[in-house]
């Protein structure tokens, strides 16, 4: 309860007393509610969550409480990943704490590759599209069409994309360098087939994370259809309320949890485990549907408001007028994301997050010099900070 407090009364006070103001003022209550102004804490979300699980894993049996302060100090604030994640687990993380860490052969190939696809994904990637997705977001109905709206929602898939993945793959690289091993966070998510696949590959962290303290307690799909419906809704509504404090963030995680409800009821397999060896066009027509629903959400996650949602759903379904933005914007779109995407298809067949370090030596140099060359000569003249140092 006291993790709870600290991140709702840091994150979450300021949203609900405005919401209750707004509430009482329709009901002609004028009142008025003290507000807070402080900065948020760096990483406040990551690291209460990964407190949590400490806590209730040791109530639940599941480990044993920390014995040195200074230990369970290092847990909770290990460098690599206190700002954005991933989030460990107490009876992951702690092991490799204390006991003593030894080189292994693995850990600078293994290492130096996660560096270099984060800082790519971040910086070629994630940075050069968030110049084209300002300038969408920041424009009025007058001054954009369909087509905009539709590179602008594209290209902050792949900027949210680039952004976060980058910063676990920079952490997973950092940490190897130091001997520990972090967990994977993402999985080549774009070439999911089901909202299950989907969170299976998507901030894996933060996914199991919710299923294993919140959904599995609600009772998961243990009582019958109804419940487990419910369970989804909650989940995810509580999923996306804990990225921020705004209405857009909930409804994204109330579209995701009727998207996995719809697919629970329409689709009782689990499509999410297709062949990934030799996928056929049923499966790449799934990957594909999959892929527009999560551009979908996500330009519901990016947007400032839900007025600004509407207003761009309605100009792709009426207004197909090609700019010269969307043409250059595609264009880069497919410059910058292409290559990598293959490089994440390959990945997905090979089933292996590191299937690139254990290919021959000319492979490896051929995608590494690539990455080097692109960070050199297209990074962006406007560097931004990570998304996810927000939350």
């Amino acid at each position: 309860m006291v993790c709870l407090a600290t991140l709702g009364t840091f994150k979450y006070y300021g949203f609900f007393a405005t919401q209750l103001v707004d509430l009482l003022g329709l009901l002609g209550l004028g009142v008025s509610l003290p507000t807070l102004r402080v900065l948020l804490p760096v990483g406040i979300s990551f690291f209460t969550f990964q407190t949590m699980s400490y806590t209730v894993d040791v109530y639940r049996g599941k480990a044993e409480r920390a014995r040195s302060l200074l230990d369970f100090a290092l847990f909770v604030a290990f460098f690599p990943q206190l700002v954005a994640g991933p989030i460990e687990r107490y009876t992951r993380l702690m092991p490799q704490i204390t006991q003593p860490r030894r080189v292994r052969p693995n850990d600078f190939t293994e290492g130096l590759y996660f560096i270099l696809a984060g800082l790519f994904a971040k910086i070629v990637i994630a940075d050069n599209m968030a110049e084209l997705v300002n300038a969408v977001f920041a424009s009025t109905g007058s001054e954009i069409a369909g087509p905009d709206c539709l590179v602008g929602m594209y290209g902050f898939a792949f900027q949210i994309y680039g952004d976060f993945a980058g910063y676990s793959s920079i952490a997973l690289g950092v940490a190897k360098w130091l001997g520990f091993d972090l967990m994977v966070n993402f999985r080549m998510p774009y070439f999911a087939t089901s909202p299950s696949d989907f969170w299976r590959r998507w901030h894996i962290s933060l996914s199991s994370w919710l299923r294993d303290y919140l959904y599995i307690p609600l009772g998961g799909n243990r009582r019958g259809r109804a419940k487990t419906l419910r369970n989804l809704f909650i989940t995810m509504g509580l999923g996306g309320l804990w990225h921020g404090a705004a209405w857009t963030f909930v409804t994204w995680g109330l579209y995701h949890g009727a998207v996995l409800c719809a697919y629970s009821i329409l689709d009782g397999r689990d499509a999410g485990k297709a062949d990934a060896r030799r996928p056929g066009w049923k499966t790449l027509v799934r990957m594909l549907v999959m892929f527009h629903i999560v551009c979908l959400g996500f330009l519901v996650f990016r947007a400032e408001s839900m007025s600004q949602v509407w207003m761009m759903l309605g100009k792709i379904a009426t207004d197909w007028r090609l700019t010269h933005f969307s043409l250059y914007a595609a264009t880069l779109i497919v410059f910058f994301v292409g290559p990598f995407m293959a490089l994440e298809f390959w990945l997905y067949r090979k089933d292996d997050v590191l299937a690139l370090v254990k290919a021959a030596w000319p492979a490896r140099a051929a995608v590494y010099g690539y990455f080097l060359l692109m960070l050199w000569f297209f990074g962006p003249e406007v560097s931004f900070e990570f998304i996810y140092f927000q939350f």
